[in-house]
């Protein structure tokens, strides 16, 4: 089977990979000739565990393609996956500029029966869009060339996306003709051996699935950062709050960990879209509202408790960051809760010093030189007046507290991710401070 992924960001890398994996030939598709370029290098743009190794693989056995231009290889595919981006825009809808200019460069080239599918997150409408885009093409091109336009949202978690894609749970089709479906169904079922579970359903519920998935999961966060907020006025501990609520089957643990608010390049983006989106059609979603406004608060808690316990003046206060990334297993920083944190720092005249294992490369091209680089996490905390963990790295799990006792300034220890334990932290004379405790 022959396909082509339009896109080389995150997800479209990761599909394309993982496709290739399981025998299909794919050529990736990019505008951007020095990526492709890198690319065909075996040099990767992103970190994701595990997907260096599988696209050199995979390239190096012919399965895996890169190109610039999907004019090259339309004639060969039979399905073409739209996987660009999909920016917020400034008044937070999805940017379809890119998704549109797929679906009229496909209407420009097909001479056969090809399905457009998109994998990028699209507000619910998009498809009935693309559409009218392929027909408008081929209307100009005086051609009544045969197609189909699918909704294959993706479902891939950052640090765990091959896993994901490889061995997913559910795989969500959006299709109108039994055509689409049958070749969608081809593509799919050697991922679905074990557990064959593809939910096909109509293209405006496909689209609007991805968006109420991360909306829902987003919920259960800001719900548990707010209840975390109360339990620190009342006295409560929030750990044990989540462990009761998580052990009713009707509610379940996942998602249920309180911290410093979440980021990344899903939740605040499809939020924003799902709110956007409801408005356009004269509705208020009161709850996703709510959802965002507490995000955005709960990313401003750990400077609070920093002010808190340092005093309002933190002027020449030297402030070690542990984590940039907005999540472990990957080097994102869209919308990290660091970047907020960093910028409440320096604009209250802190000296900044910041350490992540994958991340600070990316963290140099968002903001350059206003903070120190250290070379590693004992490094960031020498003369330090404080320690804030913003983001849970396996290798911050478990430091020397000895080592940092003897070479930080002041001994306190902001934990934005709650995974230090206060009294072994108070053993070595630490303050420590978390979140709903």
């Amino acid at each position: 089977m022959n396909v082509a992924v339009v896109g080389t960001g995150y997800v479209g890398l990761v599909s394309g990979a993982c496709f290739a994996e399981m025998g299909v030939h794919v050529t990736c598709v990019d505008i951007d000739e020095a990526k492709i370029e890198s690319l065909r290098n075996g040099n990767i743009p992103i970190y994701e565990p595990g997907l260096d190794e599988m696209v050199k693989r995979n390239a190096n056995e012919g399965r895996l393609q890169f190109t610039t231009k999907l004019k090259e290889v339309i004639d060969d595919v039979e399905l073409v996956f739209s996987a660009v981006g999909t920016p917020p825009d400034e008044d937070g809808s999805a940017d379809l500029k890119y998704v549109l200019n797929v679906a009229r460069e496909f209407g420009q080239n097909i001479k056969r029966y090809t399905v457009l599918v998109t994998k990028s997150t699209v507000p619910v409408g998009t498809a009935a869009k693309v559409k009218n885009v392929i027909k408008e093409e081929l209307a100009r091109r005086g051609e009544d060339i045969p197609f189909d336009v699918a909704s294959n949202p993706e479902f891939l978690k950052e640090g765990a996306a091959i896993k994901d894609f490889m061995s997913p749970d559910r795989v969500v089709v959006g299709v109108e003709s039994e055509r689409a479906k049958a070749l969608m169904m081809r593509l799919y079922r050697p991922f679905m051996l074990n557990n064959f579970r593809v939910i096909f359903t109509d293209i405006p519920s496909a689209e609007m699935i991805k968006y109420a998935a991360n909306s829902m999961l987003a919920t259960r966060i800001s719900f548990m950062n707010d209840i975390a907020n109360l339990c620190e006025i009342v006295g409560a501990d929030v750990e044990m709050v989540r462990r009761g609520i998580g052990a009713d089957t009707r509610i379940g643990r996942k998602f249920l960990y309180p911290g410093c608010g979440y980021g990344g390049s899903c939740f605040p983006k499809d939020v924003k879209a799902l709110i956007k989106t409801a408005e356009k059609n004269g509705y208020v979603m009161h709850v996703l509202k709510a959802v965002e406004e507490v995000n955005e608060y709960q990313k401003t808690v750990v400077f609070a408790k920093l002010k808190k316990h340092l005093g309002d003046n933190l002027e020449g206060k030297v402030i070690a960051v542990w984590g940039l990334a907005f999540k472990p297993e990957t080097d994102d920083m869209r919308e990290a809760t660091s970047l907020v944190t960093i910028d409440l720092l320096l604009k209250a005249g802190c000296k900044v010093r910041v350490f992540d294992p994958v991340a600070m490369d990316e963290c140099r091209r968002r903001i350059g030189d206003k903070v120190e680089y250290a070379k590693d996490m004992y490094d960031a905390v020498l003369d330090a007046d404080a320690m804030l963990m913003l983001t849970e790295w396996k290798q911050f799990r478990l430091p020397s507290w000895g080592v940092m006792k003897k070479t930080m300034r002041n001994a306190l220890v902001i934990d934005g991710r709650n995974i230090y334990d206060a009294a072994e932290l108070a053993e070595y004379g630490f303050e420590y401070h978390c979140i709903g405790k």
